[in-house]
Order: structure tokens, then sequence, then C-alpha cells
């Protein structure tokens, strides 16, 4: 076997998590390999609410030490990833029949400061409901008795931080296969060998090998464990959370809403994101496959109906709805608790009984994916016993973060062929790596000139992300890479000009051309609610 397909780490899943413990374990030095059947984050991270949160109502079921946990890392990705990391400020309206009153909010919002001491963030206030109606014209007056402030953050755009994530993996050594599906965990005498995989683009299976393997792959863990098992266990539970996202309306806050639903109780978000608004989240469990999760049309009045009773003026229906995304959580299997209930912390399985040196990783969120990347980088460094390095991730900015923000802004300002609205999109986008792109418009000016009338990304960048950020289809650069199809009209109008940029400097067919657009339709026709 080539040393091209021998490795000391396999990482099976290219979402948030198995993208941080590529980046970990290639810094301290291991040669690793990360498998991921489809492109980068097109599963549940790309699903979330894109929050960078400690949890508040973590506190309710005294999880303090992963609510410690989350306000720690909100604070390191604040750090090293300020291009894609803002401070959220949030709104917690009070009702008269609220499950959780003004003096249990409040002491909750104590001990979330309490937690976060030494933040950047300031502190949370109390609003009389004359502050609050200030902050939120719109909120419905009968039976408000106040309100609670507080900060957290938001990621706008969850699939540039997976991706950053990989493109530092990459820098330091990692080998990153997109589109290779893994067919089978390999193993002799009950120690894992590797896998074998499919490169999907080329139709060809082949063998990859690596003393160890980790399991990152979400919802889909139990099926890439499908083989080794003997009986079978499930260790995956999870449950469904689906987003609105829809325009301004009358009344809509210019602050993110934490709001508690009249007809269960359950907490969701109203959050202003992208130029629109985001509403979310619920949680449904569900057993099939994550690839087939959709909106279904109770979730859709559901979140529509609690929505409207918080603001009266919105009168939002489902005609107002641009699109709608929905993702499975890879919670652990806990059949007795409900949906709220299931915990989640991360759990870093080894299945030492059929399979010694795999690893599989169960649970975990968003906000936490770099300290449990450390952890699971800790414990594969020991199995390999490799010489002990030191953990730089908590300081070490991602590639974006590299250069400051204001010079960014300055040099690209400099180039008279970008306009002000395409440098704003650029560097909330790519930050520092914006000059990258610059560099391109310098020499081909025509790709300077807008190609979407939402986001203003420009055509320089479908270059871009083909020859520098592992995009394969059009697909893959319009919805993850440049953002364009995040846009209210989910980059239709975009559509025609990308195309147009790539068959110039690429050489596309009219036949490739059409297949890409009629890919391209079939991924976004998903996103539409029931």
């Amino acid at each position: 076997m080539s040393d091209r397909n021998s490795f000391d780490l396999i990482v099976i899943g290219g979402g948030i998590n198995g993208a941080g413990i590529a980046r970990d374990a290639a810094l301290r030095g291991i040669s690793t390999c990360l498998l991921e059947q489809a492109d980068i984050c097109n599963g549940t991270t790309r699903w979330s609410s894109r929050l960078i949160h400690g949890g508040l109502r973590y506190l309710e079921y005294a999880q303090l030490g992963m609510v410690y946990e989350s306000l720690h890392e909100r604070e390191t990705l604040l750090c090293i990833a300020p291009h894609l990391v803002f401070p959220l400020q949030l709104l917690i309206p009070i009702f008269r029949n609220s499950q959780r009153g003004r003096f249990v909010i409040n002491c909750g919002m104590w001990l979330y400061d309490l937690l976060s001491m030494r933040k950047s963030l300031p502190r949370h206030e109390m609003l009389t409901i004359d502050e609050a109606l200030q902050a939120a014209p719109g909120l419905r007056r009968d039976g408000l008795v106040g309100a609670a402030t507080y900060y957290d953050a938001q990621v706008v755009f969850t699939e540039r931080l997976v991706l950053e994530n990989i493109l530092a993996a990459r820098e330091a050594g990692a080998d990153i296969r997109t589109y290779h599906r893994v067919d089978r965990i390999l193993t002799r005498k009950r120690t894992v060998r590797g896998v074998r995989c499919t490169d999907l683009r080329a139709e060809q299976q082949q063998d990859v090998s690596a003393k160890v393997v980790i399991n990152a792959s979400g919802p889909w863990v139990d099926r890439v464990l499908e083989g080794v098992q003997r009986p079978l266990r499930r260790f995956m539970g999870g449950t469904k959370g689906s987003h609105l996202i829809v325009p301004g309306f009358p009344g809509a806050p210019e602050m993110a809403c934490y709001l508690e639903a009249a007809s269960d109780g359950r907490p969701y978000f109203l959050i202003p994101w992208n130029g629109m608004y985001l509403i979310g989240t619920t949680d449904i469990r569900f057993d099939g496959n994550p690839a087939d999760a959709r909106t279904e049309k109770q979730e859709t009045e559901y979140l529509l109906t609690e929505t409207n009773q918080f603001f009266p003026g919105a009168r939002l229906t489902k005609k107002d709805i641009y699109y709608s995304y929905t993702g499975v959580r890879p919670l652990p299997r806990m059949e007795k608790k409900t949906e709220g209930d299931i915990t989640r912390r991360h759990i870093i399985k080894h299945h030492r009984r059929f399979a010694k040196g795999l690893y599989s990783v169960i649970g975990g969120k968003l906000t936490t994916y770099r300290h449990l990347a450390e952890e699971a980088t800790s414990r594969i460094g020991r199995r390999l016993h490799h010489p002990k390095t030191e953990c730089v991730t908590a300081t070490k900015p991602l590639p974006g973060a590299s250069v400051d923000m204001a010079s960014i802004d300055d040099l690209l300002s400099a180039c008279a062929h970008i306009g002000a609205e395409s440098r704003a999109h650029l560097i909330a986008v790519y930050g520092s790596r914006a000059s990258q792109i610059k560099d391109w418009v310098e020499s081909h000016p025509e790709l300077g000139e807008p190609i979407c009338p939402f986001s203003h990304a420009i055509g320089a960048e479908i270059i871009f992300a083909f020859e520098h950020e592992f995009a394969t289809t059009l697909a893959d650069v319009l919805l993850r890479r440049t953002m364009i199809g995040l846009s209210p009209d989910q980059g239709r109008a975009a559509l025609p000009r990308a195309i147009d940029v790539a068959r110039k400097h690429f050489g596309w067919t009219a036949l490739r051309a059409d297949e890409e657009e009629r890919r391209y339709l079939r991924e976004i026709a998903r996103l539409q609610p029931a």
C-alpha cells in the first residue's frame, strides 16, 4: 500500500467536529486523513441555529459544567475567529403566564454571568415594560411584565467556520478527501486497521490504512459502525430541528429574541440573520436517514403561530417564508427522556471490545467543537504514543483571522474594480483571505462585477472556491463557499452568471453547465417547507 493511503489517523466526517479534530491532530504532527461522503459542511452543522452560546436553558438541568465549558469556548471563538463569530444581544420577554418568571430569569442571568467571569461581553440587564417595548416595539403588550437582555454570539456562516478549520488542517499537512464514502471499517484481531471507501467522483473503491479511526459522522455514526459491532448496538438517538427564514416584518426586533412557546413552553429563537430573520428551532425525534429530514407542515405552523403570538403585527404566513432548513442533532440514544432532556454533552466512545483504536463522537454542540477536538486528539495521541505536543487551537487564529480586518478593508478599497457592498461581503465571508480574491480581480477586472443582487458576491469567488476551497460542484460553491445560496432567492438570480464565469474560466461544456444547473436546483428544492 502506498504512503498516500497510509496514515496515523483517519477522521470520518467533514462537519464541525471532524474538521476541528483534523485541524488539531494535524497541528500536533499526527498524520491525518479526513474522509467526507459529500461536500464539507453538508450535514448537521449546516442546519444549526448559527449560535455560539453558553446554553442558558441547560442551567435548568443543573448542567453547570457544560454551561461553563460553552461560555469559555464562546470567548475562545470570539478571539480566534472574529471575522466569523460576533457578539449577539438577545432579549427575553417575560409575560405574566410565562413558565419562567422575572425572579427565576434574573437568577439565571446572574448565574450565567458568574459562570462567564472575565468575559469580553457585557453583563445582563433586567428591563421594565417600557424598556422592553423600546427594545422590541412590535412585541405583544398584553401580559408583558418586563424583559431581560444578555449577550451570546452568532456565527452567521457556519459553513465558513467548518471550512476554515478544514483549510487550517490542510495547511498543517492533513489530507482532505471530499466525496469519499466510507463503506466499511477494516479490522484485524479486534484492532482497527483503516477503512474501505469509495471515491464517488472517480467511482473507485480503495483501502486507506490508519492506526486510529475516529467516527465523527454525526447522525450517521451508527451507519458507519454497521458491520463492525457484534451484536449491533445503536448509540444515536437524534432529534430533528427545523428553521424558517423570513423577511423583516412590521414590528420586527433589531435584536435577537429568546422566546418561550405558548403551546408547550419550549424555548426557541427569532434571530436577525443575513439581512433576514431566522426562526427556530423544533425538537422532534427522528430515526430515519438524516439526509431525508425535511421541514414538515406541523413544524412550519408551530413556528409561525408562536411568532405571530409574540409579534401580532407580523402576521406571518407560509407565503412569507423564503426557505427553511432541517437537520438531525447527533444526540446519544436516551429513549426514556424527553427530547429537551437529552444531554448535549459530547461522548467520545472507544469501541475497544470489537475494534481497538476505533472511536466515535456522540453528541456535542457547535459551540464546544474546539474543546471536543482537543479532548479527542489528546486521547488519540496517547493511543498512538505520539510525542506530547501542546494543543494550540485555543490561541491560533483561523486562516481568515490572520490579519486585522481594518487593513484588509483598506486593501480592498484600493481596488477600483470592487464596489463597497462587495467589499463588505468579501470580508464577512473570507476575512483576511479576501485579499487573495482581490488579486484575481486586479488581473481580471471583469471578475469584480457583482453576480448576486442580494449578497453582492463577485465572479472571482467562483474561481477561488473551485481552486482553493475544495469545491467540486456549483452547489458547493453557491451554498457552502460564497454564501450566495443563502440569499432570499437562494441564488437563483446569480446562477446564470456563476455558470457563465465557470464556462469562461474552466471551459465547461454546455452539457456540464446544464448538469450543474440541474443539480443546484435539485439541492435547493429540498429547502422548501411543507
